[in-house]
């Protein structure tokens, strides 16, 4: 069985851009948002995977990903997955031997970025750089799954959902 242990949190300044090891853009959309988990296409590059999560609030939850065929991907992103589909720039940053995954999104859910973290084990001490603001696993709203049904930039609009 997969778990999955991540942190994520906001950000207090961009001092992180000066220390980004590499990028990619990943384009992902959710088949099922179910209360007790859910199903998501992601694709990056030349690569596909398909991935189910339990929706849990917090810091760790049941995690499956397989790679997939990419047309099958880009199919089933432009015909199943619901809309918008989540768009991002995924930054690389190590610190400490920790690497920091920062999803800067576009499209939907423009001006949002968000760090996150992770895990090898829960209760796992991490390093917390100058550049982390506040945390947020806590807090559906961040979660990729919601951001999918209730992108960032209607928040003042919309109450989001409370699971992934």
């Amino acid at each position: 069985m997969a778990i999955e242990i991540e942190h994520k949190f906001l950000l207090a300044n961009e001092s992180w851009r000066a220390h980004v090891e590499h990028a990619a853009v990943y384009r992902q959309g959710y088949l099922s948002a179910a209360a007790d988990a859910s199903i998501r296409v992601r694709v990056s590059g030349e690569k596909a995977w398909l991935n189910i999560k339990t929706a849990v609030t917090g810091s760790h939850r049941h995690e499956y990903e397989y790679e997939i065929p990419l047309v099958d991907a880009e199919e089933i992103l432009h015909r199943l997955c619901r809309k918008p589909l989540v768009e991002k720039n995924r930054h690389f940053v190590r610190v400490d031997g920790f690497t920091w995954e920062i999803d800067e999104f576009f499209g939907a859910n423009q001006g949002l970025v968000v760090a996150e973290i992770e895990l090898t084990h829960i209760g796992q001490s991490f390093p917390r750089p100058a550049w982390l603001g506040v945390e947020v696993t806590d807090d559906v709203r961040y979660y990729n799954n919601n951001l999918a049904a209730y992108p960032y930039t209607a928040w003042g609009e919309i109450e989001p959902a409370s699971q992934d």
